[in-house]
């Protein structure tokens, strides 16, 4: 979204500027603004969050989405990779995302091991999420294979984003980190997954780590937008986990992320500045002091 010349962000698809409407209130995105936004050609703008103070940051900066993901594995409970985290885990997480966002469509991941087995263990997955935390959708992971699991959910009036190509909760059966969509047969089964969730009726779709020539074909396929994560430029969205671009994250940093800021080195060297005031006396001083 860019930024108008009196240096409001411009309004995430129908609503309205990040700044306060003129009844005081921002106006809140919907599902129904996802699709517009499609139809045209207006970029879909998501970050991950994990927290009030992040979401509310995000929220203000006009961010047009916030998923609550299960990458909280990896930035928030410090475990190897995604699979560990459960529902009760992500819902105090969400809750918090939820109390803080009073424009951005909040979406809550469904974590490994809540959906799979069958339908009603994923709609009872996605009703805890909605009546619990105050989400606004949730988003499941695979294409042909949840596309029964996203109708009921769907059916029982709650909106699904859904999740293809590289599925990190899939990511043992895929052999690691490894590209999807590649070649013929793997750009003919990335557009048979978009078109299963589409037909199941999933509002959005994110692509992750596929090659940008196959996201466009699916891009240009679907009329439900399609979000990248390392999809390319084609896409009608963008999604990063928040941490990655700001520099929050240590270890490897995917190709796709683009670091808007290095917040972890200014952290680092605050609490460091801290330690030292502390140590020498300098803090407290006498401004900090009550008489």
């Amino acid at each position: 979204m860019a930024a108008s010349e009196s240096g409001e962000v411009a309004a995430p698809y129908g609503g309205a500027t990040a700044a306060a409407t003129a009844g005081g209130a921002p106006k809140r995105v919907r599902t129904r603004h996802f699709l517009q936004a499609k139809r045209d050609g207006h970029p879909i703008v998501g970050l991950t969050s994990y927290d009030f103070l992040s979401a509310q940051i995000f929220d203000r900066a006009g961010i047009d989405f916030l998923l609550v993901g299960d990458s909280a594995g990896n930035t928030v409970f410090g475990y190897d990779s995604t699979l560990p985290v459960t529902v009760d885990e992500l819902i105090p997480l969400t809750r918090a995302v939820a109390r803080a966002a009073k424009r951005a469509l909040v979406v809550a991941d469904l974590p490994f091991g809540s959906y799979e087995t069958n339908p009603r263990e994923a709609v009872h997955s996605a009703i805890r999420f909605m009546k619990e935390t105050g989400a606004h959708a949730v988003k499941l992971e695979g294409g042909e294979r949840s596309a029964e699991q996203i109708r009921h959910i769907v059916e029982a009036g709650i909106p699904v984003m859904a999740h293809i190509g590289f599925t990190p909760q899939s990511e043992h059966g895929l052999g690691g980190h490894v590209i999807q969509g590649r070649g013929e047969a793997g750009a003919e089964q990335l557009l048979r997954d978009a078109r299963a969730v589409e037909a199941a009726g999933a509002f959005a779709v994110v692509l992750e780590m596929v090659p940008s020539a196959a996201a466009k074909a699916v891009t240009e396929a679907l009329s439900i937008p399609t979000i990248s994560v390392g999809a390319g430029p084609d896409c009608d969205g963008q999604l990063l986990v928040w941490t990655d671009w700001a520099g929050f994250t240590t270890g490897r940093i995917p190709r796709f992320v683009k670091q808007y800021a290095q917040i972890g080195q200014a952290l680092e060297a605050a609490a460091i500045a801290f330690r030292e005031d502390v140590e020498s006396g300098a803090y407290p001083a006498p401004e900090h002091e009550y008489e």
